[in-house]
């Protein structure tokens, strides 16, 4: 049933977290120093597989590519959110609100997308060795990723148009750090709307169907990697999926906690905390474990540091 009484909408208030002024300073200058890091650190993923000619590989052009929308995923929030941590007035327009709610679910969209893809490159890679250079060429992997931007642009687009038609109601404050769905949902006059629900049904389907799709095809790697003689090609095979697996399972336990849980009663506070995992943690973590867990990357990373030591004696005096 519609509320009475509508709010002439201009703007929305992000309550976010409630500290005290030292904590607001050093909740900032940790969100920042870990903004930076991942910045940072994803660039240098995507320009040593530039640079180096031994990561001209599938498996690489994928990991450049998630570089890049993890450093699109997390300046879609984080930006905003140190801006609010320092201010006393929380406020977002209702089209930069739309905006942001637009652009989060839609490189969130698209990680999913291309975890799919990067795990059907591991499936490739390892399970049809020899076809694995005709199937993955670089046409393929360039559609491929064009395909996955393409669709999460698409899906998001027709939530978010329902959801910039609806009412809000009430005080307009939205319990949250960023404009996130079921915040959102919670100032709707109407509950239980076709906006809602749709969205909760194209969430499930996007998510579990991107999981169980990884899940199976780690289950034919697994399966696969099992029956090899050799023990050396078994935990070769083993430590070029690892990495993908781990940034898998940390993705997604935090999505599922968020969006596919059943319905109940939801704390607010719990979700904000929940939710800087996956913004800022998540994308700080995965250049680590794909850097870390990689001889590869982690070759071409001391190669890129000589070299740039080398070019410039100076850093290289002063490191020493």
């Amino acid at each position: 049933m519609e509320k009475n009484t509508t709010t002439i909408m201009t703007e929305f208030v992000l309550l976010g977290f409630h500290f005290s002024h030292s904590q607001q300073i050093l909740f900032f200058m940790g969100l920042l120093i870990m903004y930076i890091l991942t910045i940072v650190s994803n660039i240098l993923i995507i320009a040593v597989v530039k640079e180096d000619p031994h990561l001209h590989k599938p498996m690489y052009f994928f990991l450049a590519n998630f570089s890049f929308l993890e450093i699109c995923y997390i300046t879609t929030t984080l930006p905003k959110i140190l801006k609010d941590s320092l201010s006393k007035k929380k406020t977002i327009s209702v089209a930069g609100c739309f905006v942001q709610f637009y652009f989060f679910f839609d490189f969130a969209a698209t990680e999913h997308f291309l975890l799919m893809v990067m795990a059907y490159d591991r499936y490739v890679a390892i399970c049809s060795p020899l076809r694995y250079s005709n199937i993955m060429t670089e046409k393929v992997c360039i559609r491929m990723t064009l395909g996955c931007w393409i669709m999460a642009t698409l899906i998001v687009l027709l939530p978010v148009i329902s959801l910039s038609r609806m009412r809000f109601c009430g005080s307009l404050e939205i319990d949250h750090i960023f404009c996130d769905f079921l915040p959102l949902m919670k100032l709707a006059c109407i509950k239980g709307s076709i906006t809602e629900n749709s969205f909760l049904i194209l969430s499930w389907f996007v998510a579990l169907g991107c999981f169980s799709f990884i899940l199976t095809s780690y289950g034919h790697i697994i399966a696969t990697v099992l029956k090899m003689s050799s023990t050396i090609g078994q935990s070769k095979a083993f430590a070029t999926c690892i990495s993908h697996l781990l940034v898998v399972f940390i993705f997604y336990g935090t999505v599922i906690f968020m969006y596919i849980r059943p319905p109940g009663n939801y704390s607010y506070n719990l979700e904000k905390e929940v939710s800087l995992c996956y913004i800022v943690v998540t994308p700080l973590l995965n250049p680590m474990i794909y850097s870390l867990r990689n001889n590869e990357m982690r070759e071409a990373l001391a190669k890129a540091v000589n070299k740039c030591l080398t070019r410039n004696p100076g850093i290289q005096s002063l490191a020493s």
